[in-house]
């Protein structure tokens, strides 16, 4: 069974552009939406993503809305504890094949990652 984990210096659920997400205000609160749009550079990517390390510089502090945790995914989209691995991976690979493509180096380490 395929399994959950995030790929170290892959970094494209740090592309944030708004027009990609256009249900943004249907999960977070009016707070978190300020807070998510000022963390929009002008590139769409997070203004704390460090595109030449490809690392977050806030990772320790990163809002709740950039963690893949059991309460986040709850509070967010109402997804039991239960369904967050297969709902983390279908996010994550959507994401990754919209930001770099289907066949890129981040989608297939993505793969191998979770155990495909």
């Amino acid at each position: 069974m395929a399994t959950w984990r995030c790929v170290k210096y892959c970094g494209a659920c740090c592309n944030l552009d708004p027009s990609d997400r256009p249900e943004l205000e249907t999960y977070l609160n009016p707070e978190q939406l300020h807070l998510y749009l000022s963390m929009v550079g002008e590139d769409g990517w997070c203004v704390n993503f460090n595109q030449t390390t490809r690392e977050c510089e806030i990772y320790d502090t990163r809002p709740s809305f950039c963690r893949v945790t059991p309460e986040t995914f709850q509070e967010m989209f109402g997804i039991e504890p239960e369904e967050l691995n297969e709902f983390a991976i279908d996010c994550c690979r959507e994401q990754i094949e919209a930001v770099y493509g289907d066949r890129s180096l981040e989608s297939l380490k993505f793969e191998r990652e979770i155990g495909l």
